[in-house]
């Protein structure tokens, strides 16, 4: 009975010391306070404030989560155009977000109506900004054959209205991105609080030029966010549901750290695009694995092999000469122009139509090579980086109606490149490059491919080195067309007199990549290894466009990095 008694004191007193060292591993780690100080975080009565409680990013409107990874970027079969413009390499995608499909009429006509309201045409100073973002309709007319309906009809009309937007150049195509981000991002500090309700509908009356939204703007300085309205600019507590007054509220704007605001809307890179449209995420042989996936589906043919859907065309493409669909009532794809988007089925990531309807812009400025050698993670060729331009009180300073910047394409349409109440941006200098190993310019476009490390040519010409060189020893000999205007203000075109015969190449640095096939493509566009360029200030009748956005965080959320499933 004694020795019970001895054993159950022993116990007592190793729990007694367990809990007290317990207790003391608690006291030097003070229930939400800083791991680094030991400062308490988001205090009520001031100090750091940070969203603790962030889980995951928000998932875009219409978009699909694409978890990254590697694969053979380009072709490893027969290349029956000779381009050779597409050979394997291997590459690593970050995870990103894609939209579902391709950017329709609808969407395109909800920029519109916002443009115009905000941004009137009537206005002196805007007459511009709306007529440069309107897709060119006359991309349907054809001089041997009659396609007015389209021409009239195809942009506006409800009976088109989910059908992909097409007469969008590349420049029109990163506007939208670029509205869209504001509109997404308004619309969330909105619905938390840090935005008058119901502010963003009142186009034309409250919502001005001047005083609209713009992401970066709020985020660099929300003070002067919709003309520096505190009206609309709300203050509010991180955390709280409930709206804080001004001069009690601890957190007054939501800033990066609370993990509200997302990253911009963009057009996909091709390396993204491209790894999207393959979908290996549904496949697991070795052969696939390796490149030798033919089509966004399994299988080496267009139609369906599945009993329920056997012989049915996978997408909308040109069947052959002549053949835009198929002979009518069978053997159809069921569209002779586009189609509305969902039509065929989507591919393993929930993508639809990333093989015919309409090929798709992509952000990379084409080259007839990919550089892995440089880089095999995350490639693009196009970054053009630039910082916020301070004004002389050492705030940022924002574009006002009488600082617009316009570029007047050569086909003379005129585009605004910024827009009232958004951050003035410039190229970054050697404040930024100094002593850099990962980048040197503002302009990267030429880098290793135009450039003066990439040339044989040694004499330049110092005056016109952003283009590569004197015009004598430019790299890619690509005609200059030039447009200016007279003493009159007449607009005066002039082809370049040299295209004829000393011209060698289309290839300048505005020229996009575009991936995918489109309904005026045969089968061998619908790969997705495939690509093809064109000029960024051009559109047709067949390329449109969807966007991406960065995922932050980590790659998935359903796994931990070795893979295996969360608990």
């Amino acid at each position: 009975m004694k020795i019970k008694k001895i054993m159950a004191l022993k116990v007592l007193v190793v729990l007694a010391l367990v809990l007290g060292f317990t207790g003391c591993s608690k006291k030097g780690n003070t229930k939400g306070g800083s791991t680094a100080t030991g400062w308490k975080i988001n205090d009520k009565k001031g100090g750091f404030q940070f969203n603790d409680k962030f889980k995951q990013q928000e998932t875009p409107p219409g978009m699909i989560s694409i978890e990254g990874g590697t694969f053979t970027m380009g072709k490893v079969q027969d290349d029956v155009m000779h381009d050779w413009n597409n050979s394997p390499n291997q590459q690593h995608v970050q995870s990103f977000f894609m939209d579902e499909t391709e950017v329709t009429n609808k969407m395109y006509t909800e920029f519109l109506f916002w443009i115009k309201n905000v941004f009137p045409p009537t206005d002196e100073n805007y007459k511009n900004i709306y007529t440069g973002v309107i897709p060119d309709t006359l991309v349907w007319r054809n001089r041997l054959g009659y396609n007015e309906t389209m021409t009239n009809n195809y942009l506006r009309h409800p009976a088109y209205a989910d059908y992909p937007v097409v007469g969008v150049n590349w420049i029109q195509a990163v506007e939208f991105s670029k509205w869209r981000t504001d509109r997404v991002n308004e619309n969330i500090l909105e619905r938390e609080g840090y935005l008058k309700k119901d502010n963003k509908i009142k186009l034309g009356s409250d919502v001005t030029a001047e005083n609209s939204f713009s992401t970066e703007t709020y985020i660099n300085t929300p003070s002067k966010s919709f003309g520096g309205n505190e009206e609309v600019v709300l203050k509010k507590e991180m955390g709280k549901g409930r709206r804080q007054a001004a001069d009690t509220a601890k957190n007054v704007y939501a800033q990066r750290s609370s993990g509200l605001i997302l990253p911009e809307y963009r057009l996909p890179t091709e390396a993204e695009w491209e790894y999207a449209a393959t979908a290996l995420v549904g496949n697991r042989e070795y052969n696939i694995y390796k490149g030798q996936k033919k089509y966004p589906w399994s299988g080496q043919y267009t139609r369906s092999s599945k009993r329920q859907y056997r012989g049915d065309q996978l997408a909308n493409f040109k069947q052959g000469k002549g053949d835009y669909g198929g002979i009518a009532g069978w053997s159809d794809d069921g569209a002779d122009i586009t189609n509305k988007v969902k039509s065929y089925a989507p591919n393993d990531f929930g993508l639809y139509d990333m093989a015919g309807n309409v090929a798709e812009w992509v952000q990379d400025v084409y080259r007839p090579m990919v550089d892995d050698e440089a880089n095999d993670f995350n490639y693009f060729r196009g970054n053009v980086y630039t910082k916020n331009k301070i004004g002389e009180d050492g705030t940022v300073e924002l574009v006002t109606s009488d600082n617009i910047t316009y570029d007047t394409l050569i086909n003379g349409k005129i585009i605004a490149r910024n827009f009232p109440g958004q951050i003035a941006q410039v190229p970054v200098d050697d404040n930024e490059t100094f002593l850099r190993t990962q980048f040197s310019t503002s302009d990267n476009r030429n880098y290793r491919d135009g450039d003066r490390q990439s040339t044989r040519f040694y004499k330049f010409n110092d005056s016109e080195e952003g283009e590569g060189g004197s015009d004598e020893k430019r790299m890619y000999e690509a005609p200059k067309h030039s447009i200016s205007a007279d003493s009159l203000g007449k607009m005066v075109r002039k082809y370049d007199s040299k295209s004829n015969d000393k011209r060698t190449t289309l290839v300048d640095d505005n020229v996009r990549v575009y991936k995918g096939g489109s309904w005026r493509d045969r089968a061998y566009w619908l790969d997705p290894a495939s690509r093809r360029f064109f000029p960024q200030d051009m559109a047709t009748d067949y390329i449109g466009f969807r966007c991406a956005m960065s995922k932050v965080g980590p790659k998935s959320n359903k796994k931990t990095p070795r893979g295996n499933p969360r608990k």
